[in-house]
């Protein structure tokens, strides 16, 4: 995609959390650290999603990426992604500092707008219908109380009183953004906040008329459209190593950067094996 501007490429591994169990974590982590990926990632559900239902076990993304912290030393971390309305703004930025400094500054900070409706009715958690504007004024917080020393904020869903919150992150100014978003409302939050931006449902059909909207949002706000990178997700399945060197070969060629490969629930280590002994090919796609 020509008008993508062209950034160096990186390879990361992705087990949700969901139908899986801690030793796999764990392996699957120890595979990405040893064998030199650049990033591993989880999802951020508190029931199941996909076929089967709501029932199958699932694991919370923030607890899992502290222990990712704890688990590695080389690779970064992040959460792919945060769901916005399951947490106040100034919990989520805690809890990113917190990881961040656990990590040594390797955290990635994945957020987006949430989407699972099943979740917020069983819990009754409010939001969704207004979930642009509440992702809005969340990242605003969060930028704030990572780089304020105190913050006050009026809006709509949010309201802080020269609130605190100490200590900073490691990383400064702050943990690179990742915005997973698709969607008129959200290019607007990706050109405004993105260091990184995942494209989602229609989006990702056509990423390169939705980059141009992305750029046109750059541009109105005096924003350099070159500062944000593309991240693609491809699955690991039935093709192996083949399939998945075909597809991450299409996503260079659009102008993705960031390549998460998300791994099958079943034996997800001995496919972060066989991938992590194919990442000097991946990285070969780059040249």
């Amino acid at each position: 995609m020509s008008t993508q501007p062209a950034h160096a490429q990186h390879f990361g591994l992705k087990l949700s959390g969901q139908n899986t169990t801690i030793a796999d974590l764990r392996a699957v982590w120890k595979t990405a650290d040893e064998a030199g990926f650049d990033h591993i990632w989880d999802f951020d559900h508190f029931a199941s999603i996909g076929p089967g239902g709501p029932d199958k076990p699932v694991f919370e993304g923030w607890a899992l990426q502290a222990a990712m912290a704890e688990a590695t030393s080389h690779v970064r971390i992040g959460c792919n992604v945060t769901g916005n309305t399951y947490r106040h703004p100034v919990q989520l930025a805690k809890l990113a500092t917190t990881v961040d400094h656990l990590s040594g500054g390797r955290l990635e900070f994945g957020i987006g707008a949430a989407w699972a409706e099943i979740e917020h009715q069983m819990y009754g958690w409010a939001g969704l219908d207004h979930r642009v504007g509440r992702l809005s004024e969340s990242l605003r917080i969060i930028k704030a109380v990572w780089t304020e020393e105190r913050v006050t904020f009026e809006g709509r869903y949010y309201q802080l009183h020269d609130a605190i919150a100490n200590p900073k992150p490691v990383q400064k100014p702050h943990p690179p953004i990742w915005i997973g978003a698709g969607g008129e409302q959200m290019f607007r939050l990706v050109a405004r906040y993105a260091d990184v931006w995942n494209p989602s449902g229609p989006a990702r059909q056509d990423t390169k008329a939705a980059w141009a909207k992305v750029r046109e949002n750059c541009e109105r706000i005096g924003r350099d459209p070159s500062e944000i990178r593309l991240a693609s997700l491809a699955r690991f399945g039935d093709g192996g190593v083949a399939q998945l060197i075909a597809d991450l070969q299409a996503a260079i060629e659009e102008g993705f950067t960031e390549h998460m490969i998300y791994l099958p629930e079943q034996d997800a280590p001995r496919s972060a094996h066989l991938i992590g002994e194919a990442l000097p090919r991946l990285r070969a796609l780059a040249a």
